[in-house]
């Protein structure tokens, strides 16, 4: 979806004057705009390569392995954005000049609040003593974090925007959402002594027995034996006991009878990690086979005990070999290789998945990539290939019921795409943001499986476009439906859901055009909103005119509802069978100020300007009218309430030049002709070919070619993304190049219209052309003069604008009469700034 150049002029405005830098408007400005609307979607990540850029960081890093250390543990976290974070980091340390000017404002920032030598003390600190460096450390008082709390508030309130979501979300720790279908774990599931995770009582502890170098040799060596094969089952031995166990690492530490023979000693200690392994994955199970944590690490440990029966079908065999006098230390040493290997690798795959608090995706990345290091070692491979072969079937449901019905049902929220339930399609037609489309489903980076990056996006459209055509009431039947199956080739991923995307944009897409008739839709609305086929309106200003006069508290809805619908029926729109989704509508705002309030959505200002009461007392029915459309699903994902804004900014623009050409040009001026002199009538028709031209370069040089345009590519889209892409690039294209999307082009204009109003009604109240009507032509020509200069300046130092807006300059200045003063204005601006730098 195309970034909203509102938002991005906002931002960019926000940004220089949070860096303090003196124009947040202007040519600078509009450069910076530029830029960062090109930039939009680059990857980072093409630039530099992560492990350059990690390994860059920290060797630059103050302490090198905490930096390391939080990288592993944002990445076994899947924290998809940490390589383009990083990626960035070091691009902007390789740039001095941006690392300086960085520092520079911040150092000036902190100053400017007062706290560029504060620093808050902790325990740590005052235990700790004085510094390595021998820095004196200032304590803040109460009152100081008071101020500075407040000063960051204000830092917060004056810089760039974050949204009281946003900030909610950084204040405040992340709540899982609770399930309630989920049930609930009853006190008996948790049974210690059946864990296999050396649950070992007080009294085992306790316990005195012989020491185990008072017996013989050949004695020592069966009892030490007969104790590892216990630990080896998870159960502590009497000479080998379990201590205590690492809550980082999950890992026991064991004791060994002091006495027992030295070589002995040395080999029990060598197969010990066996048995360390052995707790880990038993404790992993016993903790991930809680419902909370997912089916995929329920089929994870149901993989592992799968094959952990080989590792206990193998200690049977020994303790059977013990038994008959078979077995000996070092046959138990040269047996236990076979199975050492699996352990240590379940281990390590369930130290990352427990170090991570993985889940659904992120379980199955671990998975992936430990398979995919795992090549040249055939039996590891095999190992990792079955885990996440068996770990991937219940995800795997998941997504064949999302790209194959576009159903969602992910009771342990593990699933990559994520459905917000508090966005309806009904808000479509209420909030001006496209949030049904881009924020009822969304991608879970974190749940998403790195073998299925690559089709992320597909993945999460073909789900959505098969929830639009089921909410329609249609039946979906993918005829190419097939299981999914894991497999090292992500080729086989990308096929399969390329094919469910094709069938589901075709199915949405055939909705949306024939069933539906999207196109004769957007044309409908080009018609009204537009004013491609403007006789009803003409007819309409006709018998609606006194009317729009009015004050807006005093115009009659109802009425001007009725002249809407009689002008339409008697006029071409009547073969329109779209017409009765028009209304009429009276905001309470005139389009400066609507333009304002679209640019301040989701920024600090928004919430304030909600709460000031429009003034609507100097409000006419003309500077308040508009049209509203209604649309039905799923019509309404195209024509959303944002959209209509758009439209609405156009129509309002549009219509009010129209009313000002109509006060122009209407008959009491062309009886005025015989009353006044040549100058009033000179002045009325410069002002009449600012607004036709003007009216004649928004019709047919930016809007009907950008239809046009529109309407060759609709003909070749192949899913609704496209579509709304398409119908954006519209939209953006005609605000930009009408100026609606600079405030101040907006501002000079609308001041010239309004300037031709006032003059049109100066004209017909004036009866004699002495006095102060002399005075007050001189006076309307020289603001009409100076206005249109200030938009003729204002347009030829803009670059960012399409050359569309030059044409505008040139029929406005068609004899280079403004161009003559333009270049005088500059040469004297110029000489005044010599002047001045020179001291004369």
């Amino acid at each position: 979806m195309m970034q909203n150049e509102f938002q991005l002029h906002h931002n960019v405005s926000e940004l220089m004057k949070l860096f303090s830098l003196q124009e947040s408007t202007g040519p600078q400005a509009n450069e910076f705009v530029e830029k960062l609307a090109k930039s939009i979607g680059a990857s980072v990540q093409s630039q530099q390569s992560v492990p350059a850029a990690k390994r860059k960081l920290a060797e630059s890093a103050p302490d090198r392995k905490a930096f390391v250390d939080k990288y592993d543990e944002l990445h076994t976290k899947n924290v998809r954005e940490i390589n383009p974070l990083i990626c960035l980091l070091a691009k902007i340390s390789e740039n001095d000049q941006t690392r300086l000017f960085l520092q520079t404002n911040t150092t000036d920032r902190a100053e400017a609040g007062g706290y560029a030598s504060a620093t808050v003390s902790t325990a740590d600190d005052s235990a700790g003593g004085a510094s390595a460096a021998g820095a004196e450390v200032q304590t803040l008082s109460s009152a100081e974090l008071t101020k500075l709390r407040q000063s960051v508030q204000r830092q917060l309130e004056s810089g760039l925007h974050v949204s009281s979501e946003v900030l909610q979300r950084l204040t405040e720790p992340r709540q899982q959402a609770v399930n309630p279908n989920i049930p609930v774990e009853p006190e008996w599931y948790r049974r210690p002594n059946l864990s296999m995770d050396f649950h070992v009582p007080d009294s085992h502890r306790a316990s005195r027995v012989k020491r185990i170098g008072s017996f013989a040799v050949n004695v020592q060596e069966r009892l030490i034996m007969e104790d590892f094969l216990y630990c080896m089952e998870g159960i502590p031995g009497q000479y080998i006991v379990p201590e205590e166990k690492n809550a980082s690492t999950g890992r026991w530490r064991f004791s060994v009878d002091d006495s027992l023979d030295l070589s002995m000693k040395a080999l029990i200690k060598k197969m010990l990690p066996l048995c360390e392994d052995f707790a880990i994955v038993a404790a992993f199970r016993q903790e991930k086979s809680a419902y909370a944590w997912g089916m995929v690490n329920h089929a994870l440990c149901a993989a592992m005990r799968e094959l952990m029966k080989g590792h206990l079908l193998q200690v049977c065999q020994l303790e059977e070999q013990l038994l008959t006098g078979e077995l000996t230390l070092h046959k138990l040493w040269s047996q236990v290789q076979s199975t050492a290997a699996s352990l240590q690798l379940l281990a390590s795959i369930a130290t990352l998945v427990t170090k991570g608090q993985c889940k659904g995706g992120a379980v199955l990345s671990i998975l992936h990539e430990q398979t995919i290091e795992s090549v040249g070692n055939p039996r590891k491979q095999e190992v990792c290939y079955y885990l996440t072969q068996a770990a991937c079937i219940p995800y795997f449901e998941l997504l064949e019921k999302w790209i194959y019905k576009g159903i969602i049902s992910d009771p342990y929220y593990e699933f990559a795409v994520e459905e917000d339930e508090s966005v309806q399609r009904e808000k479509l037609q209420q909030d001006y943001n496209d949030a049904y489309w881009d924020q009822r489903y969304t991608i879970r980076q974190d749940r998403l499986p790195v073998f299925l990056e690559k089709v992320a996006d597909k993945l999460l459209s073909t789900g959505k476009y098969l929830n639009v055509i089921r909410q329609c009431g249609c039946d979906v039947n993918c005829p190419a439906a097939g299981q999914i199956v894991y497999t090292m080739k992500e080729r086989e991923y990308a096929e399969q859901i390329e094919t469910a995307y094709n069938f589901a944009s075709k199915m949405l897409l055939d909705l949306l055009m024939r069933e539906k008739d999207l196109m004769g839709r957007l044309r409908s609305v080009k018609h009204y909103f537009l004013l491609d086929q403007a006789d009803f309106m003409e007819q309409f200003l006709d018998i609606a005119d006194a009317e729009l006069e009015q004050n807006v508290y005093d115009v009659n809805p109802t009425r001007l509802e009725s002249l809407l619908e009689l002008s339409l029926r008697t006029s071409i729109s009547n073969i329109d069978p779209y017409k009765d989704e028009l209304r009429v509508e009276l905001l309470p705002f005139d389009l400066v100020s609507m333009l304002f309030k679209v640019i301040t959505i989701e920024t600090k200002l928004e919430e304030v300007y909600k709460k000031e009461k429009e003034d609507l007392r100097g409000l006419t029915g003309i500077e308040a009218f508009s049209f509203d459309y209604c649309v039905e699903w799923p019509v309404s994902l195209i024509l959303s309430r944002k959209v209509l804004t758009n439209y609405q900014l156009l129509f309002r623009h549009l219509f009010y030049a129209k009313h000002v050409e109509r006060r122009l040009s209407s008959g009491i001026m062309e009886y005025k002709r015989g009353v006044l002199r040549l100058p009033f009538h000179a002045l009325r028709h410069r002002m009449l070919h600012f607004v036709q031209n003007l009216q004649y370069y928004m019709m047919l040089e930016v809007i009907e070619p950008s239809w046009q345009e529109l309407s060759s590519k609709m003909q070749q889209v192949t899913n609704v993304d496209d579509v709304l892409k398409l119908h954006n690039e519209f939209l953006s294209s005609c605000l930009k190049d009408c100026m609606l999307t600079d405030p101040e082009l907006l501002d000079v204009g609308h001041k010239m219209l309004v300037q031709c109003v006032r003059f049109s009604n100066f004209l017909q109240v004036v009866t004699d052309e002495r006095g102060d009507a002399g005075k007050m032509l001189r006076r309307f020509d020289s603001k009409f003069s100076n206005l249109l200069l200030a938009l003729l300046n204002k347009i030829t130092n803009t670059a960012s604008y399409h050359l569309n807006l030059r044409n505008l300059v040139y029929r406005l200045d068609f004899n280079g009469f403004y161009t003559e003063k333009l270049e005088h204005l500059t040469a004297e601006k110029s000489m005044r700034s010599e002047r001045d730098s020179s001291g004369i």
